[in-house]
């Protein structure tokens, strides 16, 4: 079977390997275990490589590179506008040669695959539609476009649309997904976390406005005002980082803020062990890959009521929604503190809940959407 891959992603060749944003390579991993050969349409990074960054784990995987755009201002959109033949051209030579095509979205170029793949009525298809999938949510045009394609089985044939949560009146090609971060074997026995030590909260997101890392610091200062021993560890890299340490330094908070900045998935996952809280007040998300890691490890997510996160802390029976108010949400914080039996079942909720979605789980479920093919045909 010939995979193609229509991405945004950026890549770059390293010693012979192609290396990628690690949750995104990990997941396709999965998904092209069974594949003979890969075709990979895709940018090409302008950065080196991070430690955040991973590689494919295939034999036989081809690069066809192509030019990333956006529409942001009217520059980009008339070079865009020379751009998009040939992008388009080149997504649908991978189209063609491919056995199965899979789509990531929502982007600019998983835009192009929506439009392109049209053309490819016979064609197995699938579509993993990683932000947020809610037909409420105030989002770009071109996301809502890339919803109403890929939800419209009139013009998009024989294709699985994956997305996160589950949404009333959907098209039969839509399927409720998740993502795994953790195996089976990771699974362990997690000792109670005790309140009465320093209580330990962790972000880990790209540091931009649209993630509030600011508002996860504040949350913090709030309860250290209240005279909590708390601190905060934040990992990730962003446009937003120097402002937010001016922050810290200003109010002096350098003895319980730390930027760790990109770290591995192993130096992660430890902070998450000796974490109590995992913190993610973002505005949009899809599947809040931190909130689902964290609460893999006993860690009682805080997070706010985008896409489906309700549905991943039960409404608040596994973790607090944020309201994004810092007095009542400090309050709140506080009650679950001051009660370590209330924290126990919250924690202990938060890891049934998660370890039902391992890499094993998601690996099985991928083989049965890709041999179950012939079943969402319209």
């Amino acid at each position: 079977m010939i995979f193609a891959i229509i991405t945004h992603v950026p890549h770059l060749l390293q010693k012979k390997q192609y290396f990628a944003y690690a949750p995104y390579v990990r997941e396709m991993n999965s998904w092209i275990r069974n594949a003979d050969e890969v075709i990979l349409v895709a940018p090409i990074a302008k950065s080196a490589k991070t430690p955040i960054d991973a590689s494919y784990k295939h034999e036989n995987i081809e690069l066809m590179p192509i030019a990333g755009f956006d529409v942001l201002s009217l520059k980009t959109i008339l070079l865009s506008i020379y751009k998009i033949p040939k992008i388009s051209w080149q997504i649908y030579k991978a189209m063609q040669k491919a056995d199965h095509i899979h789509l990531r979205c929502p982007g600019n170029i998983g835009l192009l695959g929506c439009l392109v793949q049209i053309l490819f009525p016979a064609k197995p298809k699938t579509a993993k539609y990683a932000g947020n999938w809610d037909p409420k949510a105030k989002q770009p045009w071109t996301y809502k476009l890339q919803k109403w394609i890929l939800s419209n089985i009139f013009i998009t044939r024989n294709m699985q649309v994956l997305v996160y949560g589950e949404w009333k009146n959907q098209s039969k090609n839509i399927v409720p997904f998740f993502t795994a971060t953790y195996a089976e074997a990771d699974k362990k026995s997690i000792k109670t976390k005790d309140l009465k030590r320093t209580l330990d909260f962790v972000f880990v997101g790209v540091l931009v406005a649209g993630k509030n890392t600011l508002y996860a610091i504040q949350l913090v200062e709030k309860l250290a005002q209240k005279g909590f021993d708390v601190r905060l560890t934040v990992f990730g890299e962003g446009i937003e980082r120097d402002h937010l340490e001016r922050y810290v330094a200003l109010h002096n908070l350098a003895e319980i803020v730390f930027f760790k900045g990109n770290q591995n998935q192993e130096v992660v996952k430890m902070a998450y062990q000796d974490s109590h809280f995992v913190v993610l007040p973002s505005k949009s998300e899809g599947w809040p890959k931190a909130i689902a890691e964290g609460m893999f490890w006993g860690c009682v997510p805080l997070a706010t009521s985008v896409s489906c996160v309700p549905f991943m802390l039960d409404y608040g029976n596994r973790g607090t929604i944020l309201t994004m108010d810092l007095e009542k949400d400090a309050q709140i914080v506080q009650l679950i503190i001051e009660n370590q039996v209330d924290f126990d079942l919250k924690s202990q909720g938060a890891i049934n809940w998660s370890t039902k979605y391992t890499v094993d789980i998601f690996e099985q479920e991928i083989k049965k959407i890709i041999l179950n093919e012939s079943s969402f045909k319209n």
